[in-house]
């Protein structure tokens, strides 16, 4: 498929995607009636439909309108696309040429610039501070690939060579030990040895940040309350010897976890009732939340998110940090972590429950921003005083 080519294609995904079909699913219909396209030419597709809904406002007025050819246009016009209009040359699988009245586009501004909703744009400049411009402009870009080493089957300089052998290439992240970020290949990730072994997992460097940020030591009973497909569960038992618990209100969003734990080599015990199995000497609770930390890789979430969601999760989050807390044993920690910038769900969300619950204390709380090089996430660690 020629640039422009893919550029249609994309445009065709993108008004589904405006109409309601989820963005994974219009990519698969779309590849599944393409059987010209490629490998690299569905790659290719993917990146441009993943770029133009992270920068949805600003490429809409770039391009004259909230459409698939509204968004492709304001690509195209933008640094991103490298400023190509011959992506519009009106070829045979070339888009259209643009209407030179109604698609000549404006500059963005207000909200627009920072591709956000017009409502967040306050919360979120009181959340991030002084880093707002800087945070929003990076939450624009592709987020980087990286990987967790299980230490327990390799060396990090062994993982890096086993995977530069089936043309993975990875470094050493600086941050954090067991850190690798993978410069290329990325795609090849989930069928190499490397990982089908269990010798890296796919993780974020916020992930892996708050959890060799937890008080971790041998012995310990650990439940992971929102364990989802169990990355964490995982990264924790490279920290310690430790008795692992994971649950999650939809228990098929562990279905995974015991073949990912088997590969690892990691013991983790399934439970929908993880009051019956209390006391725990550490509860870490990865609240549901807006995911804005994360909207790099979930683009689609930040222009569905609105005011009345919000107020949901943040009546959840209360309720899951009541529920939670009442497991650790005295004496023990109460983890809570979100991938939000949002102070609502964060500080505000911690002192809130302090406020109503008696016997904690707040230990020690951290925030990250790609500022880091990873999502955006928070942590609190609360500890419950002895009896």
């Amino acid at each position: 498929m020629t640039p422009s080519a893919r550029l249609s294609a994309a445009i065709a995904i993108l008004d589904r995607v405006l109409a309601g079909t989820p963005v994974e699913l219009a990519l698969t219909n779309w590849a599944r009636g393409a059987r010209y396209a490629g490998s690299g030419d569905r790659a290719e597709v993917r990146d441009i439909v993943f770029q133009c809904l992270r920068c949805r406002s600003s490429f809409a007025a770039l391009g004259g309108g909230l459409t698939g050819r509204g968004l492709a246009l304001g690509y195209a016009r933008s640094d991103v696309g490298d400023q190509r209009p011959d992506y519009f040359a009106g070829g045979p699988h070339d888009p259209a040429p643009p209407d030179p009245v109604s698609e000549a586009g404006r500059a963005p501004v207000g909200a627009e610039v920072h591709n956000i909703p017009d409502w967040l744009e306050a919360p979120l400049r009181q959340s991030l501070g002084d880093d707002f411009a800087a945070v929003m402009k990076m939450m624009q870009d592709r987020a980087p690939v990286y990987l967790r080493v299980n230490a327990s089957k390799s060396s990090r300089e062994g993982a890096i060579d086993l995977l530069a052998g089936e043309g993975i290439i990875a470094v050493a992240s600086k941050a954090l030990p067991l850190a690798l970020e993978v410069r290329s290949g990325e795609r090849k990730i989930k069928a190499s040895k490397a990982f089908e072994s269990g010798v890296v997992e796919l993780q974020d460097l916020s992930s892996q940040a708050v959890v060799a940020a937890l008080p971790l030591q041998d012995g310990m009973r650990v439940l992971d309350h929102c364990a989802g497909g169990g990355g964490k569960t995982l990264a924790m038992a490279g920290q310690a010897r430790l008795q692992l618990f994971a649950h999650d209100v939809a228990p098929r969003r562990m279905a995974d976890l015991p073949a990912r734990a088997g590969r690892a080599g990691i013991k983790v015990t399934l439970t929908e009732r993880p009051e019956s199995r209390a006391p725990y000497d550490l509860v870490l609770v990865d609240a549901p939340c807006s995911g804005s930390g994360s909207w790099r890789r979930d683009p689609e979430g930040k222009w569905k998110l609105d005011a009345g969601r919000l107020a949901e999760l943040t009546r959840i989050q209360a309720e899951i940090l009541d529920r939670a807390s009442q497991m650790v044993a005295p004496g023990g920690w109460l983890a809570y972590a979100t991938c939000s910038f949002l102070t609502v769900e964060n500080l505000d969300q911690v002192q809130a429950f302090l406020g109503r619950s008696g016997g904690w204390s707040l230990e020690k709380h951290l925030s990250l921003t790609p500022l880091s090089h990873s999502d955006g996430f928070f942590l609190a660690l609360l500890r419950r005083l002895p009896a």
